[in-house]
């Protein structure tokens, strides 16, 4: 099957300056997808907190380095947002690590695990969706890497990119909409 790649915009947010004009065009969209990475532990009773946000729309997709900036008011009002969909996958996680920087209700998201049940879909992993529906492999190589790494490299960025864009991507296609 051949690879999966996002060929829109990766923006990395890693400076809080550069929050408000990318949560100013987010929240002027309908839907986006979602996704986040944690930086692996591999010693028993170690955790880290989220380190990534992912948010993607067809086009662009916006990485914004928790690690970096903290949980800026602009991100958290965006994700608190009833009237914009955010589309994930396996989203217990997800919450559970927001959880650890805000208290504050997250609102109107979607998990593809519950939302495929509606289209026969019985493989739950994001790869398994895409393959059934768009033919093509995502790749998993960057999943345990460091996500508080000084700087995200090219492979860590498409990586986390994909995922989020995927999410929204599938939505979109079982929904028939675009944009």
């Amino acid at each position: 099957m051949p690879l999966e790649t996002f060929e829109g915009d990766i923006v990395v947010i890693d400076h809080v300056k550069e929050v408000g004009e990318a949560c100013d065009y987010l929240s002027s969209r309908n839907a986006f997808g979602f996704d986040t990475e944690t930086k692996p532990a591999f010693k028993r009773g170690q955790v880290h907190k989220v380190a990534l946000i992912q948010l993607s729309t067809e086009k662009e997709c916006f990485l914004f380095r928790l690690n970096k900036i903290g949980y800026p008011k602009e991100l958290e009002a965006i994700m608190c947002d009833p009237g914009i969909k955010k589309i994930g996958l396996s989203l217990r996680d997800d919450f559970a690590a927001i959880r650890k920087r805000s208290v504050r209700k997250l609102e109107n998201f979607i998990d593809l695990q519950d939302f495929v049940d509606q289209f026969g879909i019985e493989d739950k992993s994001l790869q398994k969706i895409y393959a059934v529906l768009f033919g093509r492999k995502i790749s998993k190589n960057q999943r345990v890497s460091n996500w508080e790494a000084e700087m995200l490299t090219p492979a860590q960025q498409s990586y986390a990119a994909i995922d989020a864009w995927a999410c929204l991507r599938i939505y979109n296609y079982l929904t028939g909409k675009s944009g």
